[in-house]
């Protein structure tokens, strides 16, 4: 049987949340800076917002050697739960501004952040959105910069275990979402562009029988089939594509998620090459060490995104209170992370990153190859405002 291949991509999201300091309730104003985080603690994404607050915190205590403080003022986190639901996370941001917070950060859910982005701008605030893939946040304004990957980064990662798409049938499989259908832009753009024919097969977020879905892949014979997946219902995505023999007749590259879902790949696993964003071991620098250090639970997926954030507000904070500075501050910053070193590109706020190929062995993931930032770097976009 001819062998096809099939990507599969892994979400993500954003979210920014509000919560006080106890310990630093009877500090003077003055002596305080508030940064306001929005992420999901609760919803679909949860799992992935634990993931980004556990990173941010261990990023702050690195960034500020332990202190949490810019100067002599104690940085105040304020955390709210937006559930993945853009108008909570529009209500909690408008919250922070008016509590005069220059500073928001957060954003599990990619149609989060594209919310919360332009409120950045119309309220000249500083805005670091976390997991949210969405190519939309870069060069969304000048207010709006990212501390994870995107969609387009995913999908180069992908290209790299791929000889040569001219020709091919490509099938996008994504949730009818702000990140599935930054996927399909994505690979139109990337794998299209390369000479393959794009077409996709959006599936609504709420959907739970994947049979139907499945079974149009196996009838459509896509010579690749790029997935585009985020939350609790990935498990009962692939047992549909196995039942449906898409896996059995096809060479899988697919998007490593959070170490939770290892077993639910099963021994396809051990058939599967993998993309990934992040994953436990996919570094071992001096920061990944003070990371795993600082977090019980260990690293995950998202860890990077939190920590990333943490460092990045930290390295604005130091500019002092006007955000034109914060602003001037980030643009063109290299800082080395937890996956290595990032850049943030100046023209249109990307993060410039690496990103590793991996393999399932005995359903724990080992590096293939690390690629390096070059290699994955997106497309510069048009700053919008």
């Amino acid at each position: 049987m001819k062998r096809r291949l099939v990507i599969l991509a892994t979400a993500s999201a954003l979210a920014l949340a509000a919560c006080g300091s106890p310990q630093d309730a009877a500090a003077p104003q003055s002596a305080k800076v508030s940064v306001g985080l929005v992420y999901s603690q609760t919803g679909a994404l949860a799992s992935y917002g634990k993931q980004y607050v556990d990173g941010f915190k261990a990023g702050l205590a690195y960034a500020t050697n332990g202190t949490n403080k810019v100067g002599d003022r104690t940085i105040e986190l304020l955390e709210s739960d937006d559930a993945g639901d853009p108008a909570k996370a529009v209500s909690a941001a408008k919250d922070l501004i008016g509590k005069g917070v220059k500073v928001i950060a957060g954003s599990t859910a990619s149609g989060v952040a594209l919310q919360v982005a332009p409120l950045a701008a119309q309220n000249k605030v500083l805005f670091v959105s976390g997991p949210a893939a969405t190519d939309g946040i870069t060069g969304a304004n000048r207010y709006t910069f990212r501390s994870g990957r995107q969609s387009y980064q995913d999908v180069l990662a992908a290209k790299s275990f791929i000889a040569d798409p001219a020709g091919k049938k490509v099938l996008v499989f994504a949730q009818d979402t702000a990140f599935g259908k930054a996927n399909e832009a994505a690979v139109t753009a990337v794998i299209g562009g390369a000479g393959a024919t794009v077409t996709a097969l959006e599936v609504p977020a709420s959907a739970t029988d994947f049979t139907p879905f499945a079974s149009q892949i196996a009838q459509a014979k896509p010579d690749l089939l790029f997935v585009a997946w985020a939350g609790t219902t990935a498990s009962a995505m692939w047992q549909a594509l196995e039942q449906q023999n898409v896996l059995k007749s096809t060479l899988v590259v697919t998007g490593l998620d959070q170490k939770a879902s290892y077993p639910t790949f099963g021994k396809a696993g051990d058939s599967v090459s993998f993309l990934s964003h992040h994953f436990p071991g996919a570094t071992d620098n001096a920061v990944a060490k003070a990371a795993a250090a600082a977090i019980p639970s260990g690293l995950d997926l998202f860890t990077p995104d939190g920590f990333n954030a943490a460092q990045m507000i930290v390295h604005a904070l130091q500019a002092g209170d006007d955000v034109e500075k914060m602003i001037t501050a980030l643009e063109g910053w290299s800082f080395d992370g937890i996956k290595g070193a990032n850049t943030i590109r100046k023209e249109d706020h990307a993060l410039l990153q690496p990103m590793f190929q991996v393999k399932l062995v005995g359903g724990q993931p080992q590096l293939v190859k690390a690629l390096n930032p070059d290699e994955v770097a997106p497309p510069v976009a048009a700053m919008k405002s």
